[in-house]
């Protein structure tokens, strides 16, 4: 066996954060720029808002299906989140990890247990925090000028983040997206570095062992 026969198992990338912080800018940035990489696409049972592509975005389900979903164990992980659940269907993840393929997830801390509990040795986990409450409330502030988003939303946002915040300790690395451009590149760095890992390298031993005896 060479080098160039070497298949590497996928991983499953996970980005958490108050809301506001930047997880989803990394998410499409790494998306951007790895080949490899593909989004998890949640289930919810919130409504579709426009321009949202079933499948796409979302799929989207009633609460009926989510449950039976859950019930048939056809979800790798599930939560409630401001008033409406989301959750990682598991069929396709695990598809794209016995191809190669890495996954992002833009989930909360309940989700990341949730998944460390069932797959730990196919995950990788960040933690991305703001530089300042002060930093992350203008942030909301900005969003919500675009978004048209209500004041006691950005409220309900701000009081949640603490309460996620605390979970941080939880998680295998921590960014301070202080700048989006270089926390850009860390989170680059740490999934280059995990790629690499003994663990997900398929037949290496074959190939070392090929070495050893051709020596």
């Amino acid at each position: 066996m060479t080098e160039s026969s070497l298949k590497r198992r996928g991983l499953m990338f996970v980005l958490s954060s108050p809301s506001g912080a930047g997880k989803t800018t990394i998410t499409r940035a790494l998306l951007d720029d790895n080949a490899d990489a593909i989004i998890s696409i949640s289930a919810t049972t919130r409504q579709r808002r426009a321009g949202e592509v079933h499948g796409q975005d979302y799929y989207f389900v009633d609460m009926a299906e989510f449950n039976e979903m859950v019930a048939k164990g056809d979800m790798l992980e599930h939560a409630k989140v401001f008033g409406n659940y989301y959750g990682t269907p598991r069929g396709p993840v695990e598809e794209a990890l016995e191809a190669g393929k890495d996954i992002i997830f833009d989930i909360d801390w309940q989700g990341t247990q949730q998944l460390a509990e069932i797959a730990r040795d196919d995950l990788v986990t960040v933690f991305v925090l703001p530089p300042s409450s002060e930093e992350l409330e203008r942030r909301l502030n900005n969003r919500a000028r675009d978004t048209r988003e209500k004041q006691e939303d950005i409220s309900g946002r701000m009081a949640k983040a603490a309460d996620e915040m605390s979970h941080y300790s939880e998680y295998d690395y921590v960014l301070i997206n202080k700048d989006v451009e270089s926390t850009i590149k860390n989170a680059q760095m740490i999934l280059d570095a995990e790629r690499m890992r003994r663990r997900r390298q398929k037949g290496l031993s074959d190939m070392v062992r090929g070495m050893m005896n051709g020596l």
